[in-house]
């Protein structure tokens, strides 16, 4: 059997190597051992082949004649017979030849699995499954995890089966794992999952079997954003994402759901990672996702619901969505400030009276202010509630679905939908069933159009009207009865052309008229006779007269402006020199605390004066440093001798070190050789000089707690660590930042010790604490 290696591979030294260069690359891989799992014929077989390759490249003669057939390979030439690398042949004892197209040695069946185990140190997955997996094949060359259980024909069992199986696995979890850091998380599951079936199959090795699992729950957050971001035609592979998601969410119970996932998400980041996922939704996906989370019930899936419901709503012209919307923030206006949100969903119905008195309880300052500014022309808010429902739709609402990312939000269109219209009248005819309902509406409409063209009309009442409108603003029981009483549940509809004159450059909407909020001070003012319950309807409603109007709204503008001095006229004389007398108290004490403790360090530092300083002084040059730096390019400090716990968090730390060095914006590489060694350091190197060729690097910190320390007394040779590391990264891509993130693992080092000093061989991940996106 011919295995596409070479003997310097085998020994992992360059061709110009020297014979002590080869003696200690010798040494070195013998004293290495692969992991625990691996039978003792395993080990005995790498071996053989490691010694093969010593022998052949330590004789003189055999390595010249060797380097020549290398070199004739390497460079292609036709010139030398055959063209392979030459090899020892077993039965006479002197070089022969391979086949001319691959690097390749002769071995025999007993050296297969240690041929598999050095290409798995060396990083070469690919070729070992290609390698290994016809092993595992029946033989009508059907793979048994791939056939039915009951009718393949099983290969018979042999002693190193297991130990190819092992090898199978590794490389698989290997390539998942490249293939998760290059950001391939769908390819990075195919392979892990093909390691797990195999294991699965066999019964072999849980415990490599856990750790591929572990793995494969680590990443079905990321599998979920890379299926859930393909294209809508892709259907098959969203509706794996969204199948994915429910699973997590089953698990943890919910989106704030407090179950193990095993996805390493803590509460805070998966809401992170659901409101990332929501980018990659469509607006009809994310109305059944959470509507149904919503159930369970739960706050968060809630509110999300309320927002999906809203954008199908009114992107689909579905009112009833949006009604179903204003029904659930009912629940959580018990445990939040909902005001604004109930509002917009009110104004969005046609039910114009009931938004503006929810507008008023809102505690939202920001959207309160844009709105008032925008309604400074108007006698009530409406216009302000307008332009602000169409600028949050686009700007809050409409980017968080991707089918809605670009799509204006026109009020004016909304409302003139026939499926809207027709929606809307049904609503209002449910509400207010009664034809005296119908004139209510249509009168207060008209006294509407009668305040809007005396505005036109530059009434001097009218700025101050609007002035003392929001004076207690905040107040629950400022709202004092408007000049025409309907219900506030009762939209008036109304698509004829004169509603289009009550607007004049706003969108055309259903709208009923809300007389100004006046301040607490007038409430007594105001004619009892013409405040109605909301709930309430008057049989018999009437507009009081004009001069009355103008009547109350002097003594709306009266009392506004005499409010602040009926404050301050009830504090009397007395009560004025008392303030005055404490704060003149205050002031004194003040300046005499400042004297007494100015005097007594003046005293103190004149009779108890500091110590002199005696003898001669340490010279500190600021272009020197106290201690010496040692260069940037040298090879990192590692320990000696035996570990312990001190000496062990060192040796993490230097290799921490060295790993944001090579990564970092000067990618220095040459510093992993000396802290890694085998399949370790070739995985590492290749992973560095991808991100070096890609122009991109990383900036890390990190902090190192040594949790456990295995050291074998009777062999000083080996030892293990296990350390919690929390690292921060930030990734730069072209010299530009693009992401960071945060991770507090539990980590297992298996080190060797080599020419005195410690190596890492071996390193894996135990657990992840947390992760933040």
């Amino acid at each position: 059997m011919r295995i596409p290696l070479d003997y310097y591979r085998i020994l992992g030294t360059p061709m110009a190597a020297s014979e002590e260069q080869l003696r200690q690359a010798y040494g070195d891989r013998v004293v290495q051992l692969p992991r625990r799992e691996y039978s003792q014929a395993a080990i005995t077989s790498r071996k053989n082949l490691i010694e093969k390759a010593y022998i052949v490249l330590s004789n003189p003669k055999q390595r010249k004649t060797y380097d020549q057939l290398y070199l004739a390979h390497a460079y292609g030439s036709d010139s030398t017979e055959g063209g392979g690398v030459a090899v020892e042949s077993r039965n006479q004892g002197h070089i022969g030849e391979l086949d001319s197209q691959a690097l390749s040695i002769d071995i025999s069946q007993d050296e297969f699995v240690g041929a598999l185990l050095i290409l798995q140190e060396l990083g070469e997955y690919e070729l070992v499954l290609k390698l290994g997996r016809p092993h595992l094949v029946n033989r009508n060359g059907i793979s048994s995890i791939q056939s039915d259980r009951d009718n393949i024909e099983e290969v018979p069992f042999s002693s190193e089966r297991p130990d190819v199986v092992l090898t199978v696995s590794l490389a698989c979890l290997e390539l998942g794992r490249e293939a998760w850091q290059q950001a391939h998380y769908e390819n990075a599951a195919i392979s892990l999952e093909t390691g797990e079936e195999f294991l699965a199959h066999e019964g072999l090795f849980p415990s490599v079997r856990s750790e591929i699992q572990f793995d494969l729950y680590r990443l079905r957050p990321y599998r979920i954003l890379e299926l859930l971001a393909l294209p809508e035609e892709q259907t098959t592979e969203r509706k794996q994402g969204l199948q994915l998601l429910h699973e997590i969410l089953d698990e943890r119970g919910g989106i704030d759901g407090t179950g193990n996932d095993k996805s390493g998400l803590s509460t805070d980041d998966f809401l992170r990672f659901i409101q990332q996922l929501r980018n990659y939704l469509t607006v009809t996906e994310q109305h059944q996702l959470f509507e149904v989370e919503s159930k369970r019930p739960s706050a968060v899936a809630t509110y999300l619901a309320v927002y999906a419901l809203i954008a199908r709503g009114f992107a689909q012209r579905q009112p009833a969505l949006i009604r179903q919307a204003k029904q659930m923030l009912l629940r959580l206006g018990r445990r939040q400030d909902v005001h604004l949100e109930q509002s917009l969903c009110a104004l969005l119905l046609g039910q114009t009276e009931e938004a503006s008195r929810a507008l008023e309880l809102s505690q939202e300052y920001e959207a309160l202010a844009f709105i008032r500014e925008s309604s400074q022309d108007s006698p009530d808010l409406l216009p302000g509630l307008c332009l602000y429902e169409e600028r949050w739709l686009e700007n809050e609402v409409f980017p968080n679905f991707r089918d809605l990312v670009d799509k204006p939000a026109s009020l004016k269109d909304y409302f003139a939908n026939q499926q809207v219209q027709a929606y809307l009248e049904a609503l209002s005819t449910e509400v207010e069933p009664t034809d005296s309902a119908t004139g209510i509406n249509r009168q207060s409409f008209q006294t509407h159009q009668i305040t809007r063209e005396s505005r036109r009309n530059n009434s001097p009442n009218n700025s101050k009207v609007v002035e003392g409108k929001f004076a207690t603003q905040n107040t629950l029981n400022s709202e004092t009865p408007p000049t025409s009483t309907f219900s506030s549940s009762s939209p008036s509809y109304t698509t004829s052309s004169s509603s289009s004159s009550t607007w004049s450059s706003q969108s055309e909407i259903p709208v009923a008229p809300v007389a100004p909020v006046a301040p607490v001070n007038s409430i007594d003012a105001t004619p009892r006779g013409t405040y109605h319950n909301s709930n309430r309807r008057s049989k018999h409603p009437t507009a009081p007269p004009q001069g009355q109007t103008q009547r109350k709204r002097k003594r709306t503008v009266s009392a506004a402006s005499t409010y602040p001095q009926r404050i301050f006229a009830r504090i009397s004389p007395a009560q004025m020199r008392l303030v005055r007398i404490v704060f003149v108290s205050s002031v004194s004490l003040l300046v005499l605390w400042f004297l007494i403790t100015g005097t007594f360090g003046l005293l103190k530092n004149l009779f108890f004066p500091g110590p002199s300083l005696k003898g001669e002084q340490v010279s500190v040059e600021l272009n020197q440093p106290l201690v010496s730096i040692p260069d940037q390019n040298s090879k990192p400090q590692l320990p000696l001798g035996k570990l312990t716990e001190a000496t062990a968090e060192e040796m993490i730390q230097a290799w921490l070190d060295t790993k944001a060095a090579a990564f970092g914006p000067n990618h220095e590489i040459d510093g992993l050789k000396y802290i890694l060694m085998g399949s370790t350091l070739t995985k590492w190197q290749r992973w560095a000089q991808q991100e070096k060729t890609d122009n991109q690097y990383r900036k890390y910190e990190h902090s190192v707690k040594v949790e456990s320390l295995e050291a074998n007394t009777s062999d000083q040779y080996h030892a293990a660590i296990e350390a919690s590391v929390s690292e921060a990264t930030q990734y730069y891509t072209n010299g530009q930042m693009k992401k960071s993130g945060k991770e507090k693992l539990r980590v297992r080092y298996q080190l060797v010790r080599v020419e005195g000093s410690w190596r890492i061989q071996d390193m894996s991940v135990l657990n992840k604490i947390g992760m933040i996106f």
